[in-house]
């Protein structure tokens, strides 16, 4: 019976694995000859830490396998599991077979014992998950996003699948991929422009930013739905928090305003969170040894500490009378940077705060303009050491509004047809987020670059993988 390594060290039932015969499959760590038998170190990638087998000399062709034993060898090991005299395992294997299924050149493998930076490991992102640390930011991936699944599920929300190709610009930023099947040397032309109408959509198309007015829509129907997805933006950005390709959660709630917004977001934030610290706690451990020291303790303090609430116009008073060399200039108007929203959480508040009432000449169209009509039902949560994590709004459900907003921002209500429309059948208030899930993997993690926390990163001049 084949058992997976996080199975043989789970504590709970390590006591009635004592003398089974099991079989181990993964690969070689680390392998240490002493002549007269070996200790194996094998992964298989279901938990950081490695298993120790014991191969002693009198197995079946010992002095053969050995030889072909190196680290990235993937093998087959049959064995009884005995306790461990060693100080680093409670259980080892006694090997009573071992079946070498795939060779691997030890002068060839770039992955040595010593450290890599990761710069390097981008460039072999095919090997880069056999590290420890890639290792365990795909599992602290894979929970988060399945705790993210329990947590709206749970609270009675619909999962919804919203297009990748889409016709409408969310953000009205214009920095979208174009889907085309157009010739693009010889394009067909109308009145010397691109005549998309022989496109395979008859009209320009492009990857989405994102799921958000699909979800609206479903929202108006269904009242609680969420979205989880890729999105793209092809901003020539070549930072450290920026990506093409990136992930997004995104609920939207039905008769709902800023405050079920909030609410709902800090409650997500600190469930996720809270179940990560509570399923990962090998790979956390890890992460606040080698990569972030204190990690575990800001984890702890997001999910145990009420988030701050604070307006925009409360934190560019803060941010003014901070005296703070920062890079850019703060004035009221002006969107905040990483560097003062990094201030507010980690300096001035010290915990999460959540920012209100943004001036709407730096928000998108659809957010609700409030009474004072120069800022807008839109929040910001900013945690330490990543800045906004979290990003919402109510949404504009007037059409009269709507209407204007659109023409204010340059975008053409016909474009929009479908969007306003939800404004004028049965029309109810409503809010949603969007989470950027990479970003929340770089606060779960304290890993530094977002490159990093995706498996296939996709960003300017990289497409690779």
């Amino acid at each position: 019976m084949r058992m997976k390594i996080k199975q043989l060290k789970n504590p709970q039932g390590q006591a009635g694995l004592i003398g089974q015969e099991v079989t181990v499959k993964g690969w070689v760590r680390t392998i240490r000859n002493q002549k007269t038998f070996a200790f194996i170190e094998v992964n298989d990638g279901s938990t950081l830490s490695n298993f120790q087998i014991v191969a002693n000399a009198d197995l079946p062709n010992y002095e053969k396998i050995i030889n072909q034993l190196s680290t990235g060898v993937s093998v087959a090991i049959t064995g009884s599991i005995a306790e461990s005299p060693g100080q680093n395992q409670v259980l080892e294997m006694h090997a009573k077979e071992i079946a070498i299924i795939g060779l691997c050149d030890p002068e060839a493998y770039p992955l040595q014992k010593k450290r890599h930076s990761f710069e390097f490991l981008r460039s072999i992102a095919h090997l880069r998950p056999r590290t420890n640390t890639l290792g365990a930011v795909t599992r602290v991936r894979n929970a988060l996003a399945f705790a993210t699944h329990r947590f709206f599920q749970e609270r009675g929300f619909l999962y919804i699948h919203t297009p990748i190709i889409t016709a409408a610009d969310c953000e009205g930023a214009g920095k979208m991929f174009r889907v085309t099947t157009l010739d693009m040397e010889k394009p067909p032309r109308k009145d010397g422009k691109i005549d998309f109408s022989q496109d395979f959509f008859s009209k320009p198309a492009y990857l989405t930013v994102s799921g958000q007015l699909n979800g609206e829509i479903y929202a108006c129907a269904l009242s609680d739905i969420y979205t989880f997805g890729p999105t793209f933006r092809a901003e020539n950005s070549n930072t450290s928090r920026h990506l093409a390709e990136f992930w997004m959660i995104e609920p939207e709630m039905a008769f709902a305003d800023i405050n079920d917004d909030m609410d709902n977001a800090e409650a997500y934030l600190k469930y996720v969170l809270n179940d990560v610290m509570q399923n990962c706690v090998e790979d956390l451990q890890f992460f606040d040894k080698f990569v972030s020291p204190g990690l575990i303790q800001r984890l702890q303090h997001v999910v145990e500490t009420p988030f701050e609430r604070a307006s925009y116009s409360y934190a560019i008073r803060i941010l003014e009378k901070s005296n703070k060399p920062f890079e850019f200039p703060v004035n009221w108007g002006a969107d905040l940077q990483s560097e003062h929203e990094r201030f507010l959480a980690e300096e001035y508040f010290a915990k999460p705060v959540i920012l209100t009432d943004y001036p709407k000449g730096i928000k998108a169209f659809y957010m609700r303009a409030n009474e004072d009509d120069k800022t807008v039902a839109a929040m910001d949560i900013l945690v330490p050491k990543i800045g906004e994590i979290v990003g919402g709004s109510q949404r504009e459900e007037r059409i009269d509004v709507l209407m204007e907003k659109l023409k204010e921002n340059n975008l053409h209500p016909e474009d929009y047809w479908w969007y306003l429309e939800l404004r004028k059948y049965g029309s109810v208030p409503h809010a949603g987020y969007g989470v950027g899930f990479e970003r929340l993997l770089q606060f779960a993690t304290g890993m530094e670059n977002i490159r990093d926390v995706i498996p296939f990163p996709r960003y300017p001049g990289k497409a690779d993988f």
